[in-house]
């Protein structure tokens, strides 16, 4: 058998190919190697935590709100569990099924939900109902098997013990909104958290604020808990320990159940709040669960205003308390003294009309002090007239009227002071004498808050300081370490002397104990009080002729009743501001609930060395 010799040009080309199929595998085995280093050696952490989220989850746990405590240290407010409702998208097979099913039990909006569930990441446990009852609970666990993907956490909720109590002073929390997220984006927020958004809760949201807890755990395929890898603990926040007295707040809310007013109660020794109420008021608690937006609108658009607190942003005119500045400036412009005197007849007459006194047969001959007792009109028409527009601002100024007290509660209003140039400025009008007459007794433009007017008794109690007034006496950890205490602060003296202070006093005291005094209502056996009533009217009165009895007048034109008192008259320890709105006289009206105030005060705190 012959063999052909090989083909020289075949050899040659077969040995490219081998050569460039060898070039091909050792580039293919070379690039794969460095692939494999990159992902093993460069990327090994990347690749490591992507594959320990694969297993686990971490969640997120409710922060713990610190409590809020009177000044004997009971709680007044604090936490409860709350059931809450989730979701979590990419466990819920079927959404319309799920939706049919929990319809039957809870009143859901069905556009939302469906529009809550849609946007939100399939991966994410969504909120879908707050605070749901025993028997809520009980319905979604018999039908447990039918909704994949809904499940419960017991988180806490805000729960204020005495529901309205104080509710105006405590504030409410609330869901935080869109825009207070993005304001807050750095600070932990998330939507669906719930903040301060009235009141204490929100001027002290930082400090009453916990920080969030967090668990990673194991789940299996359906995002099932299997066991808890690693957790932090929430952590609470911190107290608030104010200076009010549960118990008097208790009567003073009690009192004006069914009433439009306001009461402010303080300690004439430091300005410290012992008691703040205004009415109607609301339940705090509506805002920490369930509140829809029927209950909202019909809250705030209520005509009685509940959300207002009258305390610190009712302005009224003060009517004859007004006559403890009007009494101030005459005694220290040198125009009266204690053995001044006048004669009212019930009128008087300045130019061509006549300012009626409050007792048509008038009171015959009046000093300082029967005129303050009784209340006289025409003795302080005549004061006022003679001290002037000018000298009565000037005094109203120092008694704290026309600014603010500096409480820490938002929305203070500062109130009214007329003067000859706040008409030019405000009115472009000049001020007329007879306006002077009307001001003199509290009436005119003059306006003021019930906490001013508490301030004024306040500090006419104690001698001429007049206090900054506060409600947050300290800040305590939850083992009772103290952060923070307040003290006491001066914001100013009463421009009257000493001399001068003690004639309106004694005065004030003859209010309530003798025999013709405007207080009498406010007598309390055992113990000296001293006070002062208050008319403020709604509208301006007509002549005497015209004038209707009350019972005619129509409710919302009837006037307001004030009464502002301290106690005991030799050694004050509390002093209390009272406005019934439309009550009518303030001794009638206003007197007993500050009588009240004061006895309950006295039993909680019984008199020593007096």
């Amino acid at each position: 058998m012959k063999f052909e010799s090989y083909n020289p040009l075949l050899i040659e080309h077969l040995k490219r190919k081998i050569t460039f199929f060898l070039f091909v595998i050792i580039i293919s085995f070379g690039v794969l190697i460095l692939r494999i280093w990159h992902l093993q050696i460069l990327q090994k952490d990347v690749l490591q935590t992507l594959s320990e989220n694969n297993r686990t989850k971490k969640v997120l746990q409710s922060d713990y709100r610190g409590k809020i405590l009177d000044t004997n240290n009971r709680v007044i407010v604090d936490i409860r569990s709350s059931f809450n409702l989730y979701i979590t998208p990419e466990n819920a097979n079927d959404i319309k099924g799920i939706y049919k099913i929990i319809s039957q039990r809870l009143s859901m909006d069905e556009k939302e939900f469906y529009q809550t569930v849609k946007t939100a990441p399939s991966y994410k446990d969504i909120l879908i109902e707050r605070d749901l009852s025993r028997e809520d609970v009980a319905f979604i666990e018999e039908h447990k098997i039918d909704l994949p993907g809904i499940f419960f956490k017991v988180e806490p909720l805000r729960n204020y013990r005495e529901d309205n109590l104080a509710a105006h002073i405590l504030g409410y929390v609330g869901e935080i909104s869109k825009t207070q997220l993005a304001a807050a984006k750095n600070s932990g927020y998330q939507q669906g958290d719930y903040i301060g958004q009235y009141g204490l809760e929100k001027i002290y949201e930082n400090t009453l604020r916990g920080k969030k807890g967090s668990k990673e755990i194991e789940v299996d395929a359906s995002g099932r808990e299997l066991k808890i890898l690693h957790q932090v603990f929430p952590k609470q926040g911190q107290n608030l320990v104010l200076t009010i007295d549960v118990e008097i707040q208790k009567i003073v809310e009690k009192l004006l159940v069914g009433k439009e007013g306001a009461v402010a109660v303080l300690d004439p020794n430091s300005g410290a709040i012992l008691a703040m109420s205004s009415s109607p008021s609301f339940d705090p608690n509506l805002f920490a669960g369930k509140f829809s937006k029927t209950a909202w609108n019909a809250l705030s658009y209520d005509k009685l205003h509940p959300l207002q607190n009258r305390a610190i942003q009712g302005q009224y005119a003060p009517g004859s308390v007004y006559k403890i500045i009007t009494a101030a400036a005459g005694l220290g412009e040198g125009m009266v003294d204690e053995k001044f005197t006048t004669v009212c007849k019930g009128k008087f007459k300045l130019g061509n009309r006549n300012y009626r006194c409050w007792r048509k047969g008038g009171h015959g001959e009046v000093n300082l002090h029967k005129a303050m007792v009784q209340s006289c009109d025409v003795f302080f028409y005549e004061l006022g007239y003679r001290v002037g527009i000018d000298a009565l601002a000037r005094y109203a100024y120092g008694f704290g009227f026309g600014q603010k007290a500096g409480f820490e509660l938002p929305g203070e209003k500062k109130g009214l002071v007329p003067s000859k140039n706040w008409k030019i400025e405000n009115r472009n009008e000049p001020w007329y004498p007879g306006e002077t007459i009307s001001a003199s007794i509290g009436q005119s433009y003059n306006l003021a808050t019930p906490l001013q007017m508490a301030n004024l008794i306040n500090a006419v109690a104690n001698g001429g300081t007049l206090w900054k007034p506060f409600v947050l006496k300290k800040i305590i950890t939850n083992d009772g370490t103290v952060i923070k205490k307040t003290s006491p602060q001066i914001l100013k003296k009463l421009p009257v002397s000493e001399e001068h202070l003690n004639i309106i006093r004694k005065a004030l005291s003859g209010v309530v104990v003798e025999k013709r005094g405007t207080g009498y209502r406010a007598r309390i056996p055992g113990i000296t009080v001293s006070g002062k009533t208050g008319t403020s009217q709604v509208i301006q009165l007509k002549s005497d002729e015209e004038e209707e009895e009350k019972e005619e007048i129509p409710y919302e034109f009837r006037d307001h009743a004030w009464f502002v008192a301290f106690a005991p008259s030799e050694n004050p320890q509390i002093a209390v501001s009272v406005i019934i709105e439309h009550g009518g006289h303030g001794g009638s009206a206003s007197a007993p609930v500050a009588r009240e105030i004061i006895k309950k005060y006295f039993q909680l705190y019984p008199l020593k060395n007096v």
